[in-house]
């Protein structure tokens, strides 16, 4: 069972239970990967709410690794989701907010109050 506390998820990939988490050293790859220059920068990044497939092979990739997997990001790109590209979408949205804070259930936190009056997760495809 994944730690919620210590920012860990459980997704099934390939028909199989795996654990991911987006420890110092993942997040530093992730920095590399997509030329960020720190963690506030990563994150305002997937805050915008845009994923190529590329991105989620990479970040589910780096969640995978830094559980312990030793997975390639081309062993990831083949892996099967059941839910397909919504699944992929899905098991990234929860890895960042359980990396950068908000979670996958309800919680009593409020959601950021935008200039226009909307209010939003912490990000936009917040599952």
């Amino acid at each position: 069972m994944p730690n919620k506390h210590r920012g860990e998820i459980e997704a099934m990939l390939d028909g199989r239970a795996y654990r991911l988490v987006l420890t110092l050293g993942a997040l530093a790859e992730l920095e590399s990967a997509f030329g960020d220059d720190d963690m506030l920068a990563l994150a305002a990044r997937f805050e915008k709410g845009r994923l190529s497939a590329r991105d989620c092979v990479k970040v589910i990739a780096a969640g995978l690794r830094g559980a312990g997997c030793a997975v390639t990001d081309d062993e990831v790109a083949l892996m099967r989701a059941s839910g397909g590209a919504a699944e992929y979408v899905g098991i990234v949205a929860r890895l960042l907010n359980a990396t950068f804070g908000g979670s996958d259930e309800a919680s009593d936190e409020q959601p950021k109050q935008e200039a226009g009056g909307e209010a939003r997760a912490p990000f936009a495809w917040r599952v």
